[in-house]
């Protein structure tokens, strides 16, 4: 079966190092915080100015004033600290973000990204991702291998405005986990999900898959 939104998160947090600065977009990304560990020591940070972001609160425990990007309530943990967001974007800008996980509606075989407009649908603008996808130093795509309508959402090139150019390391989909490799060359298979063949996965991507 392919994974759930929860087991591609799951498979996301394996990708983190211990200590490292993570910011989370919204949508799956956000899951992700469900999944690490104390013993990994990560940091979690949010564009609108935390670092320490800590696990969704109880209902006895919700801050209005303490809120992540998307705007969900949140906790910050022993030692967090809050700072206004044009702190908070230097800090993505230089280099100081580790890992960006981020959602995304395409991606391409050259590792471009796109995340921010729905085709038909009234744009609030581009917000932070573009930021991130530039500015952390490893950037995980994580999403649907296809779109509601069935199209793949994993491109030889991208069809919808870019977010960024070459900047994702890594795409974790409800079939597996894939690495872009390049222009004309596709995406090399990392792994499969649990009962999902190659052919499967071929069939979903609308570029080469190669194996390692």
């Amino acid at each position: 079966m392919p994974w759930d939104r929860d087991q591609i998160a799951t498979r996301a947090a394996r990708e983190l190092e211990p200590n490292s600065v993570v910011n989370l977009g919204i949508g799956i990304p956000t899951l992700v915080a469900n999944h690490i560990g104390p013993e990994q020591n990560i940091f979690l940070h949010s564009e609108n100015g935390l670092l320490g972001m800590g696990p969704f609160p109880h209902d006895d425990e919700v801050d209005a004033q303490v809120i992540n990007a998307g705007k969900q309530t949140v906790t910050v943990l022993p030692g967090g600290s809050t700072f206004d967001s044009a702190l908070s974007f230097s800090m993505i800008r230089g280099g100081h973000v580790d890992v960006a996980i981020l959602g995304a509606m395409q991606v391409s075989a050259a590792g471009d990204l796109a995340n921010w407009m729905v085709p038909g649908k009234k744009v609030a603008g581009i917000g932070g991702a573009m930021d991130l996808a530039t500015g952390a130093r490893k950037v995980i795509a994580v999403m649907r291998h296809r779109s509601r309508d069935g199209a793949s959402k994993v491109l030889e090139a991208c069809t919808l405005p870019l977010t960024a150019m070459r900047c994702v390391d890594l795409v974790i989909t409800d079939l597996g986990v894939l690495r872009p490799i390049g222009a004309g060359l596709g995406f090399e298979l990392v792994e499969l999900a649990e009962g999902v063949d190659e052919a499967a996965i071929r069939e979903a991507t609308q570029a080469p898959v190669v194996r390692a």
